[in-house]
């Protein structure tokens, strides 16, 4: 779940995300409140400039920094935000702006554990709202429009998923319109891909020309999970282009077994 961080960031977001997951564990409602005070604290971080640089420059001493935390937070956050906060402030970040970012991080994985036995269902929802996003230019233009407010665009998120999918899902939905990724849809992708990570599992993208019955979607899982050692999820998309098989996507690895491949291989042997 560190791998988007180098050198110290990575070592504190590592140590924080134990921090976190000790903090939170059986408790849904300790979650929940920690990953609205981690998100908002990110956000803060980011526009105020000032505060972003004293929390992480290494020469300032540790007591000074986290001091100003509780004075600045201490009202606004739960005690369990304000410890791993101090936390935070205490540690060597590569780049300043690792630390908004690792909150933000923190703020995902404090959401799916408050939905605890949910997790896959929160993957499936967050990918499928991000699917309905990429199919739909109108709703894709609609959360990308710099002319709409967060609070409009909240409410449409609201529209669409309110009573349908887990508070959490919203809640994370929500959160992707602030900006932190390129597109809505790329801060999605991340999100599920955390909430995989929590869950300890791989997330393989699986093209096919038509929808996979429960027994294939089994067996795949199944022969995925023993090449790659852990537990795979998965996302299924139904391709046109697909003629027939499977092109699986997970990680940086493409396990292209579809007929349009093969047609393809086939091509550039007669021509070659």
């Amino acid at each position: 779940m560190t791998s988007d961080f180098r050198g110290a960031s990575a070592d504190a977001v590592a140590s924080l995300t134990g921090e976190l997951e000790a903090s939170v564990s059986g408790s849904p409602e300790t979650a929940t409140r920690v990953a609205s005070d981690l998100f908002s604290v990110a956000s803060t971080l980011r526009t105020e400039g000032a505060l972003r640089r004293f929390a992480t420059d290494g020469s300032i001493p540790t007591e000074a920094k986290t001091g100003l935390v509780g004075e600045v937070l201490g009202a606004k956050v739960s005690e369990t935000s304000l410890a791993l906060l101090r936390s935070a402030v205490s540690r060597r970040w590569t780049v300043a702006s690792d630390l908004a970012h690792a909150l933000e991080h923190l703020s995902v994985v404090a959401t799916v554990r408050s939905v605890q036995a949910d997790a896959d269902r929160l993957a499936d929802e967050l990918f499928a709202f991000g699917q309905t996003v990429k199919a739909e230019p109108s709703l894709r233009d609609a959360l990308s429009d710099p002319a709409r407010s967060i609070a409009d665009k909240a409410r449409l998120v609201e529209d669409l998923l309110g009573g349908k999918a887990l508070p959490a899902t919203v809640v994370l939905a929500t959160q992707a319109l602030h900006g932190t990724y390129r597109t809505v849809g790329a801060a999605l992708v991340e999100y599920q891909k955390v909430a995989a990570a929590v869950a300890g599992e791989n997330v393989a993208t699986v093209r096919v020309a038509r929808p996979l019955s429960e027994t294939e979607e089994r067996r795949l899982a199944d022969l995925l999970t023993r090449q790659y050692g852990r537990p795979v999820h998965l996302n299924t998309v139904v391709d046109p282009e697909v003629l027939g098989g499977v092109r699986v996507e997970i990680g940086d690895d493409v396990i292209d077994g579809t007929v349009s491949s093969r047609l393809d291989d086939a091509r550039r042997l007669l021509a070659g």
